[in-house]
């Protein structure tokens, strides 16, 4: 290194001489990567082998070189977890053909005359943090480049009106940035473009004629955009586009009639928009079809029969229009028809017996106006998993043959007129998820079969009919955690089999006539959250403990027989009969001229015999009790004290040496390493726990040097990996470290007990600040903005990173000592030998409200928008103060279905949390509601990425409003 600095400085201000040089040296590509290096920061030294003695850098890590010049001609350093700025120094690559620096953390702006290299054929800086606008002159530049990524940065101004000069360019994608203003319309003189994505960024104004222009575009992505207007009448003129994306933005008029001539096209999305006009009979010419997505507009009139001749359309969705008339029978010729939703019209008309003919997976259709029976073929033979007919007006009864459909998952049939009783039949069906029936005219008993449904998560019988009692074996539904049966005519009481429902966080059995005491068992259920037996005829005494301490009274109205401390009503004091010994044994045994004197005198030297055994063995045990407390009590005086503070409040880990064959070994990634005994089951007790998850229980406990950690106990050994794997995924994990984690400080490992040792963070948790009222003042605007964007950071960085969380909650995200938003129980899914869903779903996806609807199909796979999804709830949750799901006494709350029905009606103060105080620009709290709303969408690919969020918010925040729109 003693010569690095010289050769440096001589280099910095030979550069722009060195770069107009006609004959550089092979010494020009060490110099020029040196200097790249000099302003970065390389954390994990993954450029440790780029040497400046080296005489070429073709062996450096990242680095290619062309065979026959030896000059470098690819640098590839995406996901090196660089970051710092790009710098000059690779304008001395002169024969630079690929630039490759995605998926780091680099910043700064734009080199402004990175183009000029004339062999510069690929540039990728996508998945950064470089900020300002394209340089005047950046695309003049342009030599032969075919490829350009600059997607997922924070890069902002307008696009330059010069983006044409790059007329060799195939492949352009700015998208998840912040540009503004309109765009250019010189962007359509791009002739040798095959891609175009402008996605999420702040496009406005009308888009421009002139895409005829584009023979070789394919696709072309302008969603999540501010655009108006209606679309270009000649964009139907590039013959060759496959895919067209111009969803969530504010479009209007007609569909250009020019559409019909792409026949090629097999993507085509429109959605979220105010496009009105019909369903022209033309689509059908759009024969390429696979994705079709008009949903969210104005269309209206009926829906063209000529649909039916889309045969390659596999994703279908026409939902939230103003649609009307009956679904065309022509849809069975659709073969290839997975998905259709086309709920929330005015569709009239029967039930399309199609629906269960297809080879359809998920088939919507609520929020309209059919109406007739449900009609299932009896040679059914449907591969459906979600089926929705809620809010029509069906009748008749539940099909029995529905259990035939053995890949069901998700089943909704409520708000409609459907009569009869409910199929036993519904046992059979192993897979569901959820079932919903409630408000319809349904009577009957509960079929006990119903325990058959052991996959069982949801099962909503509200607002019916229905009399017996409950089936003891719903005890066999074992993954239930929401049970509503309210608003029915239920009798008998409450099966003791119901507390064997580990899982059940939900209960609503109000307005029923319910009998009896409530079985104590449920005061063992670790999970529960809300129970309501209000209005019915119990008696007794409450369950103690857990969630019953706590439990509203509102929860207990309307049962008067009823007894505890959460319905102020003391319970009589029920003492047993004492036992008294009469030593007139003649006198206690009862006359008998039958029994003779003799077998009288027997039974006395019996039960004389049996009080003096009883009597010896009471002393001895407690002559036992008194050796064995008088030894402890020496013992415990003659050792010294192995804590500072008395236990159970803490525990130090043991550092004792010992031959268990269950001893372990605590590694701390710090690199000291201490041993403890099996002993180290006494750290787990049960005055330390700070709370429960699907993966298992977490403790507050003290290391030995004084350090306070919070160990999490999993609970499920049976699922988690072999010793190497899981010393491997967890060691992956403790290498996450992001501002917005909880950081994972170590492990333990035995074959009957896993610990993780995590920081400890000592101010609570984010549900118990929105909810529980743990502060004197609640959270304000500002906190609640920084604790959003916070965990939205945590999110992107895991994502960066290859990392799912799927358990996001507002009860895993912990607040420190400064209001940070920290967010714990991410990657524990890696410790499962495979990503299965439906054990995430049971022993993740806990918390009802957050799970993104995908974790019903099992054809949709499972991405990082399982955690955009929870995280648009969160958002919502946080900004309005409410929970996801909240239960009344005659209603279900949804909390995104509320805020999007007050924003629909123009009632947005109606989602503000009543306790946030202070002022702040109604404009953010509009905005960061609407990306909640968002990052909520039904369909996956609709929802932005962590990434994309990120950038949002903070133009949000830049953006935040006059002080006029400021409330009180």
């Amino acid at each position: 290194m003693s010569t690095l600095f010289p050769r440096l400085f001589f280099f910095l201000f030979a550069l722009p001489l060195l770069a107009d040089s006609a004959s550089p040296t092979i010494n020009d590509d060490v110099l020029g990567l040196i200097v790249f290096k000099a302003d970065l920061i390389d954390p994990y030294s993954k450029l440790a082998s780029w040497n400046e003695d080296d005489e070429s850098p073709c062996n450096w890590v990242g680095v290619k070189c062309d065979p026959t010049s030896n000059r470098v001609a690819e640098l590839a350093l995406d996901g090196f977890d660089l970051s710092g700025k790009i710098g000059r120094g690779l304008l001395q690559l002169q024969s630079l053909r690929s630039l490759t620096l995605s998926r780091n953390n680099f910043s700064g702006s734009l080199i402004s005359d990175l183009l000029r290299l004339d062999s510069l054929r690929s540039v990728d800086l996508s998945l950064n943090s470089l900020s300002g606008s394209i340089p005047d002159g950046f695309f003049s530049q342009c030599r032969y480049l075919r490829f350009l990524s600059l997607a997922k940065n924070s890069l902002s101004g307008q696009l330059p009106s010069n983006i044409g000069s790059c007329s060799t360019l195939a492949s352009l994608n700015f998208s998840s940035n912040q540009f503004s203003g309109s765009l250019p319309g010189g962007i359509w003189y791009l002739n040798a473009l095959r891609s175009l994505d402008l996605s999420y960024n702040f496009l406005t104004g009308e888009i421009p004629t002139g895409i005829s222009h584009m023979f070789n575009l394919r696709l072309v992505s302008l969603r999540g955009n501010r655009l108006s207007g209606s679309l270009p009448q000649d964009f139907g003129d590039c013959f060759l586009l496959t895919s067209v994306d111009v969803s969530l933005n504010l479009l209007s008029g007609n569909l250009p009639i020019s559409l019909r001539r792409l026949s090629a096209c097999s993507y085509l999305g429109l959605g979220s928009n105010s496009i009105s006009g019909q369903l022209p009979g033309w689509i059908a010419e759009m024969k390429s079809l696979q994705l079709l997505d008009l949903s969210k507009n104005q269309f209206s009139g009926q829906i063209a029969s000529s649909i039916g001749d889309l045969q390659a359309l596999e994703e279908l969705n026409l939902s939230e229009n103003r649609f009307e008339g009956s679904l065309p029978e022509s849809i069975v010729n659709c073969k290839s028809l997975l998905f259709a939703d086309f709920s929330r019209n005015l569709l009239t008309g029967s039930f399309p017996t199609w629906a269960f003919k297809l080879g359809m997976k998920r088939f919507i259709v609520s929020e309209n106006k059919l109406s007739g029976s449900i009609q299932i073929p009896v040679t059914n033979s449907s591969s459906l998993a979600q089926i929705d007919l809620s809010s029509n007006f069906f009748s008749g009864n539940i099909p029995s043959e529905i259990s035939s459909i053995h890949s069901l998952l998700f089943m909704n049939l409520s708000k409609n007129i459907i009569s009869g009783s409910i199929p036993s039949s519904l046992g059979k069906l192993k897979s569901i998820e959820v079932i919903d029936l409630s408000w319809n005219q349904l009577n009957g008993s509960i079929p006990p079969d119903i325990g058959g449904a052991v996959s069982l998560k949801e099962l909503t019988l509200k607002g019916n009919s229905l009399s017996g009692a409950i089936p003891n074996n719903i005890g066999n539904c074992a993954s239930l955690n929401s049970l509503d049966l309210s608003e029915n005519n239920l009798t008998g009481s409450i099966p003791p089999t119901i507390a064997d429902i580990t899982s059940l966080q939900n209960v609503d059995f109000s307005l029923n006539s319910l009998t009896g005491e409530l079985p104590k068992q449920l005061g063992d259920l670790p999970h529960l959250l809300s129970f309501n037996i209000s209005h019915n005829n119990f008696s007794g005494e409450l369950p103690a403990g857990n969630f019953f301490n706590t439990i509203s009274p509102s929860s207990l109205t309307d049962n008067p027989d009823l007894c505890g401390a959460a319905v102020n009503r003391s319970c009589p004091s029920v003492l047993p009969k004492p036992i008294v010994l009469n030593p007139n044994a003649s006198s206690s045994i009862p006359s008998n001229p039958a029994l003779p004197t003799d077998n009288l005198h027997h039974k006395r030297i019996i039960f004389s015999l049996s009080v003096l055994i009883a009597i010896s063995a009471a002393a001895i045990i407690a002559l036992g009790i008194i050796t064995i407390t008088i030894l402890n009590f020496r013992v415990q005086a003659s050792s010294p004290p192995l804590v500072a503070t008395p236990p159970p409040s803490d525990y130090y880990l043991s550092q004792s040496p010992t031959t268990d064959a269950d001893s372990g070994k605590l590694v701390m990634f710090s690199g000291d390493d201490q041993e403890f005994s099996a002993g180290a089951h006494a750290l787990l007790h049960k005055d330390c726990e700070l709370g429960r998850g699907g993966f298992g229980a977490v403790y507050k406990t003290i290391l030995k040097n004084g350090h306070p950690v919070a160990i999490k106990k999993l609970m499920v050994s049976s699922l988690v990996k072999s010793q190497d794997e899981f010393d491997r995924e967890v060691k992956k994990m403790g290498k996450l470290q992001h501002p917005n984690l909880v950081s994972l400080e170590g492990y333990y490992w035995t074959t009957s007990l896993q610990l993780l040792i995590y920081e400890y963070v000592a101010g609570g948790s984010l549900h118990k600040h929105l909810h529980e009222n743990l502060l004197p003042t609640s959270l304000t605007w500002k906190e609640r903005f920084d604790i959003i964007l916070g965990t939205a950071k945590s999110l992107a960085y895991l994502h960066h990173h290859g990392v799912v969380h799927y358990n996001l909650k507002s009860s895993n995200i912990l607040l420190d000592g400064s209001g940070r938003p920290k967010v714990g129980d991410y990657g524990l899914a890696r410790l499962l030998p495979m990503l299965d869903r439906y054990v995430l779903s049971s022993k993740i996806q806990s918390a009802l409200g957050y799970m993104a609807p995908e974790f019903a199909c099992r054809t949709v796979k499972i991405t990082e928008k399982c955690d955009v999804y929870g995280f648009g709830v969160l958002v919502l949750e946080i900004a309005t103060g409410r929970k996801p799901v909240e239960y009344m006494e005659d209603d279900v709350v949804v909390l995104s279905d509320l805020v999007k029905a007050a924003l629909d009606e123009d009632r947005v103060e109606d989602c503000m949390d009543e306790k946030l105080c202070g002022k702040f620009p109604i404009e953010e709290f509009v905005s960061v509601i609407k990306l909640g709303l968002i990052c909520t969408s039904q369909v996956p690919s609709s929802r932005p990425d962590m990434a994309e969020v990120v950038n949002i918010l903070d133009l949000i925040r830049c953006y935040q409003g006059s002080p006029e729109g400021q409330l009180n």
